[in-house]
This record gives structure tokens, sequence and C-alpha cells, in this order.
């Protein structure tokens, strides 16, 4: 017998199975996270300012009309 007619074994992929317990907190960051982004381009610089002058519009300008927010 040849070593070239030796067929290869396939093997499966083993699933991991990871506690929801482990998962909330890197959910919750991943979540808090979001919010202060969609805060950050979507509210900033606006009536509820926090940071004062216009550089952070300048910059999340293009991102805040693609999401849709007015701002000007």
């Amino acid at each position: 017998m040849s070593t070239m007619s030796v067929a290869l074994r396939e093997s499966t992929p083993i699933s991991i199975k990871i506690p929801v317990r482990e998962l909330m907190p890197w959910a919750l960051f991943t979540g808090v996270l979001m919010l202060f982004l969609m805060y950050i381009v979507g509210a900033e610089q606006g009536a509820s300012s926090i940071l004062g002058g216009h550089m952070l519009h300048e910059w999340v300008h293009d991102a805040r009309h693609l999401l849709g927010f007015p701002c000007h």
C-alpha cells in the first residue's frame, strides 16, 4: 500500500462553552463604552456639552451626519 493513498482523518471542531457569568462583565463594559461613544458622537458640543471648544465637534462631524444626528 502506498503512503499516498492513506486517507487523512477529518478533525471535528470542539465547541468551547463559556459561562454567561464570565461574559457579563465584558458585555457590560462594551455596552457602557458604546453608550459613551454614542454620547461623544451624538450629543457632545451641543446643548449638553461637557468639554469646551470645537475640536471634538470637528473630529466627529462626519460621523454625526452618517448616524443621522443634526449638528448645525
